[in-house]
């Protein structure tokens, strides 16, 4: 049951980034007016400049970089190097000639020009406050245990590192990561709901780098919007005039949290209506799509869109699941040996 929960996180990932990806960074009102309603997977439209790379049901730069953390990852037997993520991660980036598209976020791009002249990890600033280390994060909640908080938002933070250092990005990066772990392990949404807050607020203030409004509070907003909506279509446009959608973690992770709540924790429902919800449309959903199949397990995703993500991307993502349980199996051994 944990192993299907944890592909049915590999899953969601890519279901709600490769859903999201036509709309990405446009406001919702273009969104509407071109689309009219996304319900299936559409190609990236020639004029959108940060879409029109990527075809039907292809991921985008979420997914890759989350999977290049999960074959650092692998490399090194299931512990986290920073380095190495650093590296495979800019593996990916010149191999998708990312640094000349518009798929890279700027903090993202310092950073990893900085690891290609050879800076370690370890000097470099990464003080951004963008979304980039919340999106790859579900590999993280797929391999780590929730036994200690503390333990759990330093191998967060290491993994984040490579692009992102800041208490802010951290926090986000630990949310998603906690949520899918919390999910994989069977803890109810409404539990997980509960704890989101004080996760993210202890995350942020563990080492306070920026001067950012809390993110707990922000989530909590978030979840009082999805849980007081009248009907999807006023939840989700108080999501993006409220909470806001844009590339910053402080209004993504808390709009991926309402998500997931508007969506019921249907990964499907999920993936549609972060499509059609305007601004970073691709990492909210991949963020809250994650969420919801760790939850619910690979079964409860569309076998229909699963089959398309297979057919285009070309990847086992079964060879990740079985795998991070292994991993996950023996770190859970370990922290009971304790």
């Amino acid at each position: 049951m944990m192993e299907n929960r944890i592909l049915g996180a590999f899953y969601g990932q890519a279901l709600g980034d490769a859903m999201g990806m036509p709309s990405e960074l446009w406001p919702r009102s273009r969104v509407k007016a071109h689309f009219g309603w996304i319900d299936r997977f559409l190609p990236g439209p020639a004029e959108n400049n940060a879409a029109c790379y990527f075809d039907r049901a292809r991921f985008t730069d979420d997914t890759s970089m989350a999977l290049a953390l999960a074959d650092a990852i692998i490399e090194h037997d299931g512990k986290i190097n920073p380095d190495t993520i650093g590296q495979h991660i800019l593996r990916w980036a010149e191999g998708f000639d990312a640094f000349n598209k518009n798929v890279l976020g700027p903090t993202s791009k310092i950073a990893l020009r900085a690891i290609k002249e050879g800076t370690p990890v370890s000097e470099l600033e990464n003080n951004g406050v963008t979304n980039g280390a919340a999106m790859r994060a579900s590999p993280l909640g797929c391999l780590l245990p929730t036994h200690s908080l503390d333990a759990f938002i330093d191998e967060v933070a290491a993994a984040s590192s490579p692009t992102h250092k800041s208490d802010l990005a951290i926090a986000g990066a630990v949310v998603i990561a906690w949520a899918v772990s919390r999910a994989i392990e069977g803890t109810s949404w409404k539990t997980i709901c509960d704890e989101l807050p004080a996760v993210a607020r202890h995350a942020q203030e563990r080492k306070v780098t920026t001067f950012n409004a809390s993110l707990g509070a922000r989530i909590e907003l978030a979840l009082n919007v999805a849980r007081t909506a009248r009907g999807t279509e006023s939840g989700t446009e108080t999501v993006y005039q409220l909470i806001g959608t844009g590339t910053s973690t402080i209004e993504s992770v808390a709009a991926a949290v309402a998500m997931v709540e508007l969506a019921g924790t249907d990964a499907n429902r999920c993936a549609i209506l972060c499509a059609n919800l305007g601004g970073d449309t691709d990492t909210i959903g991949a963020m809250a799509t994650a969420i919801c199949g760790a939850l619910n397990g690979v079964e409860s995703i569309d076998p229909a869109l699963k089959a398309e993500l297979d057919d285009v991307n070309q990847l086992d993502f079964t060879r990740y699941s079985r795998i991070f349980m292994g991993y996950r199996k023996l770190r859970e051994a370990k922290d009971a040996g304790q």
